[in-house]
């Protein structure tokens, strides 16, 4: 097996060479030599995995278990433990010869899956103990997905772990919804050291994918140096377990104990499986560790090829050959025919004759002798007779490297330099250096390096401490050596000791001694670690060692102790400070003045200092105050001193005096005592202002502040009702004025004062007179023109949406003049109602017109009309604005009232004409009442008599509108006129009658028959709503005698009598034999007819309006609907329906252009009808607005006029 060193020094460079097929694994075939490149970690695992995996590398001959192959490679710089046992990944190759290799694809392929395509975080590395758990994580961001990413985990190349899932191995997959991200875990459950090799992440998405590879690492008890056994490596793992089949490459990267076994003989696999049956081409590949089995099956059926019988050769050449490096080996042929010319190749170029390559004829046989054999003539090598030839393969194998020169103990002190030196046998050998069994890791910042010349290996130790004491070890292919390595102290030397040390407050303290080993040390200060920060410092060069203070303070007064690490030999030093008196007054005023309320304690606190502690004295007037007793005295402390006043009264107020005094000088301070107390309360407070929820309120400072500056005032309110107080600030008001918020309006208040200085809070004030919160109303709404005149202008308006609790006294009405600002009062009292009329205005004047609320509070903001008014009459045409209920004939029964309410326009006041059937209306029937936008006509009991066609007359000056109403009283029919039994038969018996003379001025809509027996002459109903005036009365008792009655119906019910037959019908007992009654056959043909027509409809933008009529006919006439004359077809914007001979055409979402004359055709084979009317679209969303609050027609109609003529351009 290859063993790696490495040299801190320089980047190595190296070539591997190994006999290698076309297809890149190890066998029979010519050699690929490989271009060396420089070793980095992060190569290892992708070419870990390009020879392990892809190269499939075979080992063609094996020793007995346990013995390592004898392949050796120059030294290359060292990478992570787990490459440094195996053989594969020991070098980084490139194909130089041949087709274009396995390798280098997929070095192209990691180049191109370096860049994370979907993962967001990678399976890292890890470490695990035997026995422990171990969890891989892998996260992909979904935030550009549909679905879920598909994601496999592998070992090493092949095998897909989702089989194994189980005891040991768990796969998770978790979303989380709000980051939008997949984790996918792999958990490894008590790790075995099988478990550790490469592992590999894969993920999938449409055409998307991505891969990570990761190792894991075992770890067991370490033990005696490793020994490694490649074959027993490359063995399948998990013999007859539930992971039983996996390629275990991990074997080559555990540490196992050195084994001692029997030498067996070598065993020619290469020979087993030629001459092996091919069922047992997987056992054998299994038993010996062949990884590329389909690499040595391609050689098999190639070298099965060459041994079909020659013509040429009577004896080819062995499949394979092998030497050992610098032996000779000999190749042999024998011709069929002598005289045939023999050339021999070695990978396709011809071999000539020289001291290496010697040719012998002996008869037949052709010899070829190859002399120093070295790993460059591990190849292909075939031999031509005519135009055949026949090849074979020549293996050439390294002997092992052995210590020819072994370790020796070695013995010395901490800090020196330590070597640890032996030889091998080849120059440049690859060895591995271990210290008590571990392998040494070398790198840029170990203290271990090697040092290689030629055939001696040395191990150099910078700086040896105590820990490098241990057993030293080196191991090659062939052999190994140990050594013991004992590190030591020095004895100590003090050259200069630690001094005592006094100095002043704030200045520099430097500690200093010196020793005679250049080792590190400790310093402690009274027992505790010093900790190092900006004012202290600790020095360390050579054999000195200094600690230095830089500014001096009290606290660092104490026993410094340096000890130097390793040696129990302290070195002591005691440093002492000291420090003039200084008085502390920081807390105290800018004068310090120090204030104190009448009445209370004083105890003033004084911080002081001084090294050592300085003599107190206090005094007031040259007159000293005594410790410990009296109303007035000081108390002394360590670090501070007080002057105590026990009740502080205004005669103690003056200046005080403390004096300090100790070896290192003296000070001073006076100190000024000022005793205050609360101020007196304000003056009661005035309201000035008074708002809905707010007044604004003042007041005078107090005329005492208790000798202190007033520093601001609390309010209070509360109801008048109440005895509740409640505080409307927080924070201390400095001025005399406040405004306070949030009342309630109609409620009565009061408000008081309190005064704030530095002593505390007066007492109240007397409160303020009680006031009341008011508000103005908001103004008013909808202010519009109602009429104008040549010298008057009607002006309307709505109530504020807004009253409040001052309620609404009534409103002010004021114009001015264009061109001028002076206001003019309309209504000299306030007016109640919404609507007033200006007078006496000059005609052809123009006036701006504004309105305002008055209530107790006063009046609101006000409303203005926005456009000047022009004084002067309008003509405006009348127009007669039918409601829709109208516009068919209005119905009632006799006895109900009548009340219709006919809005119009037109100004000025039109004249209104009513008639009944072209004759004036008699006021004594009918009532009539007149206004200035509507007319009502109202009948208190309606009788039959009213029924008829009422025209209405609107005339403006020459301006005249007309329109109609239909009135239609209507009560109970009379019973039909007479009642006949025309036959009877059977049981049954013919009826026939003759309809009522009144029908109650409306159709009848059916009969009703009924039944009496002579006999009880009780009436039972046979027939109801029967429309023709003919019927056959069936089921009647045999040998009964029956009378019959009919009542006629209307819409307003059955008649109040009824008509009853004069005879009776017997219904005989004896047969009687019915004639059946001959009939003409009844003609129903009918030519089409309206029986309700087209009347004329209003309808409102944006709204679906219908037009509806009825129409009867036989054939069932064809319906057409025409716009001005043009026939509606295929427009969506119109349906049709046709039900029962009811028409119905709805218009979706008119607007003013579907205004128009519509009509509505029936056509059949005996006849053509129409009907029209007219369809009105008015103005939009406003005009609904307004119709939907309950304005009348006539007002909307005026308002929307009035907007047309303040906007003449439409805009």
């Amino acid at each position: 097996m290859t063993d790696v060193m490495s040299e801190p020094p320089r980047a190595v460079k190296f070539q591997h060479l190994c006999a290698l097929d076309r297809g890149g694994a190890c066998g029979i075939g010519r050699p690929a030599v490989y271009k060396a490149r420089e070793f980095s970690p992060s190569a290892c695992q992708t070419d870990q995995q390009h020879l392990s995996a892809s190269l499939g590398v075979s080992i063609i001959r094996h020793r007995k278990e346990g013995s390592p192959p004898q392949c050796q490679s120059p030294p290359r710089k060292r990478g992570p433990p787990y490459l440094e046992s195996n053989l594969f990944t020991s070098c980084f190759l490139e194909w130089s010869v041949g087709e274009s290799p396995v390798g280098e694809e997929q070095d192209k392929q990691n180049a191109n899956t370096s860049q994370s395509v979907l993962f967001v975080e990678k399976p890292q590395n890890g470490t695990v103990k035997v026995g422990e758990n171990i969890t891989f994580i892998a996260k992909v961001e979904a935030k550009d997905l549909l679905r879920k990413p598909t994601v496999k985990w592998f070992k090493g190349k092949w095998m897909d772990l989702a089989s194994k899932a189980g005891k040991h191995l768990q796969l998770k997959e978790t979303f989380e919804r709000q980051t939008r991200m997949y984790t996918f875990e792999m958990q490894i459950i008590q790790a075995k050291e099988n478990y550790a090799g490469n592992y590999r992440c894969e993920v999938y998405y449409k055409d998307k994918s991505d891969s990570c590879s990761f190792d894991l690492e075992v770890h067991e008890s370490t033990g005696t140096t490793p020994n490694i056994d490649i074959r027993s490596a490359f063995k399948r793992s998990g013999e007859g377990q539930e992971d039983a089949g996996e390629l275990d490459f991990s074997g080559l990267l555990k540490r196992r104990e050195v084994k001692q076994q029997e030498e067996e003989p070598e065993i020619d696999v290469w020979e087993l499986l030629k001459n092996a049956n091919p069922n047992e081409y997987e056992k054998i590949a299994f038993q010996y560790g062949i990884t590329d089995l389909r690499g040595m099956l391609k050689r098999l059926k190639r070298m099965r090829r060459v041994e079909k019988k020659s013509a040429a050769f009577s004896k080819i050449l062995d499949p394979a050959y092998q030497v050992d490096k610098g032996g000779k080996v000999r190749f042999v042929v024998e011709l069929a025919d002598p005289k045939l010319e023999v050339k021999w190749y070695k990978n396709g170029q011809e071999i000539r004759p020289s001291t290496k390559y010697i040719f012998e004829h002996k008869g037949c046989q052709r010899i070829m002798f190859i002399n120093n054999c070295q790993m460059t003539d591990d190849s292909e090598y075939y031999v031509t007779a005519g135009d055949e030839k026949c090849s074979t393969e020549l293996f050439v194998r390294e002997p092992p490297i052995m210590v020819t020169k072994q370790l020796e103990d070695t013995k010395a002190y901490c800090g020196e330099r330590v070597e640890l030196e032996c030889e091998v046998s080849e120059d440049d050998a690859n060895v591995k250096w271990f210290k008590n069994g571990e392998e040494i890791v070398m790198g840029p910042k170990s203290r271990y390096w090697v040092k290689v010349e030629g055939k001696k290996h040395i191990l150099i130790i910078e700086g040896a401490t105590k820990a490098d004491s241990a057993e030293y070890s080196v191991m090659t292919t062939g052999g190994q050596s140990s050594a013991k390595l004992s590190v030591d102290l020095r004895p100590l030397k003090i050259l200069q000791p630690l001094t005592d040390i006094t100095e002043k407050l704030g200045k520099e303290i430097c500690l200093k001694c010196e020793i005679s080993e250049n080792i590190s040390g400790k310093w402690t200060k009274n027992g505790l670690p010093v900790q190092e920060g900006e004012r202290l410092k600790v020095a360390h060069k050579g054999r000195i060692h200094k600690l230095v203070i830089a500014s001096a303070l009290i606290e660092d007064e104490g026993e410094y102790v340096f000890t130097p690490d390793a040696y129990n030999i302290p070195l002591t030093a005691k440093v002492h400070v000291i420090d003039p008196p200084k008085i502390y007054l920081d807390g105290l005023d800018a004068d310090n003045t120090v204030t104190v309320i009448a009445g209370s304690k004083l105890r003033l606190e004084i911080p002081v200092s001084g090294e050592p502690a300085p003599k107190v004295m206090w005094s007031r007037a040259d007159k000293a105050i005594a410790e410990g007793g009296g109303r007035i005295r000081s108390e002394s402390y360590p670090d501070s001193s007080t002057l105590v006043i026990d009740v502080a009264e205004r005669e103690d107020s003056g200046v005080y005096n403390i004096n300090l005094k100790n070896e290192a000088g003296e000070a001073h301070a006076s100190i000024k005592i000022k005793v205050v107390d609360l101020p007196d309360p304000p003056l009661a407070p005035n309201v000035s202002d008074v708002g809905d929820d707010w007044c604004i309120m003042n007041w005078e400072p107090p005329a005492n502040d208790g000798g202190s500056p007033i520093l601001g005032y609390f309010i209070e309110r509360k109801k008048k009702q109440s005895s509740r107080w409640m505080r409307l600030n927080f924070d201390l008001i400095k001025e005399t004025t406040f405004e306070p918020k949030k009342m309630i309006e109609g409620v009565a208040y009061e408000v008081r004062i309190f005064a704030v200085n530095a002593i505390g809070i007066s007492k109240p004030s007397i409160p303020s007179k009680p006031f009341v919160p008011l508000a103005v109303t908001s103004p008013p709404t909808l202010l519009a023109v109602d009429s104008v005149t040549d010298t008057t202008v009607t002006m309307k308006w709505r109530p504020p949406d807004q009253i409040g609790a001052a309620g609404l006294d009534g409103y002010v009405l004021e114009y001015c003049f264009e061109g001028t600002e002076d206001w003019i009062v309309a209504n000299t009292e306030l007016i109640d109602k919404t609507k007033f009329t200006i007078t006496g205005l000059p005609t052809d004047a123009r006036i701006f017109v504004r309105v305002k609320a008055v209530n107790a509070a006063g009046a609101s903001e006000p409303k203005y009309y926005g456009q000047p008014i022009l004084v002067k009459e309008i003509i405006e045409q009348p127009k007669i604005r039918i409601p829709r209920h109208l516009k068919q004939t209005y119905i009632r029964r006799v006895g109900e009232a009548v009340n219709l309410v006919i809005p119009f326009q037109g100004k000025p006041r039109p004249e209104l004409t009513w008639k009944k059937d072209g004759v004036d209306i008699d006021k004594n029937q009918i009532n009539i009442r007149n206004s200035e936008t509507d007319t009502i006509i109202f009948i208190r009991k309606a009788e039959r008599s009213h029924s008829g066609k009422y025209d209405l007359e609107v005339k403006v000056e020459k301006y005249v509108e007309t329109a109609s109403i239909d009135i239609q009283i209507v009560d109970r029919p009379g019973p039909p006129q007479t009642v006949k039994i025309e036959d009877v038969w059977g049981e049954n018996a013919a009826l026939v009658w003759t309809p009522p003379k009144d029908d109650g001025n409306a159709a009848i809509t059916g009969y009703t028959i009924q039944k009496a027996d002579k006999k009880s002459m009780e009436w039972f109903t046979v027939i109801e709503h029967y429309h023709r005036t003919s019927a056959t009365i069936t089921e009647l008792v045999i040998g009964n005698e029956y009378y019959f009655r009919v009542f006629a119906e209307n819409m307003c019910g059955l008649s109040e009598e009824a008509t009853m037959t004069k005879e009776s019908a017997v219904i005989a007992k004896d047969g009687k034999v019915y004639k059946n009654p001959v009939y003409d056959d009844f003609d129903f043909t009918e030519a089409p007819m309206f029986t309700q027509p087209l009347v004329n409809t209003y309808a409102i933008a944006g709204y679906n309006a219908t037009l509806n009529c009825s129409v009867r006919g036989n054939p069932k006439p064809k319906i057409t609907w025409m716009k001005n004359k043009v026939a509606i077809v295929n427009d969506p914007r119109y349906r049709m329906f046709s039900n029962q001979g009811v028409c119905t055409l709805e218009i979706r979402k008119p607007s003013p252009y579907d205004g128009g004359t519509y009509c509505c055709k029936a056509v059949n084979d005996l006849g053509t009808v129409e009907i029209e009317c007219k369809l009105e679209v008015k103005g939009g969303l406003s005009f609904c607005r307004l119709l939907l609050q309950g304005v009348p027609p006539n007002i909307i109609d005026s308002y929307l006029r009035d907007l047309e003529s303040s906007n003449p351009e439409g805009n």
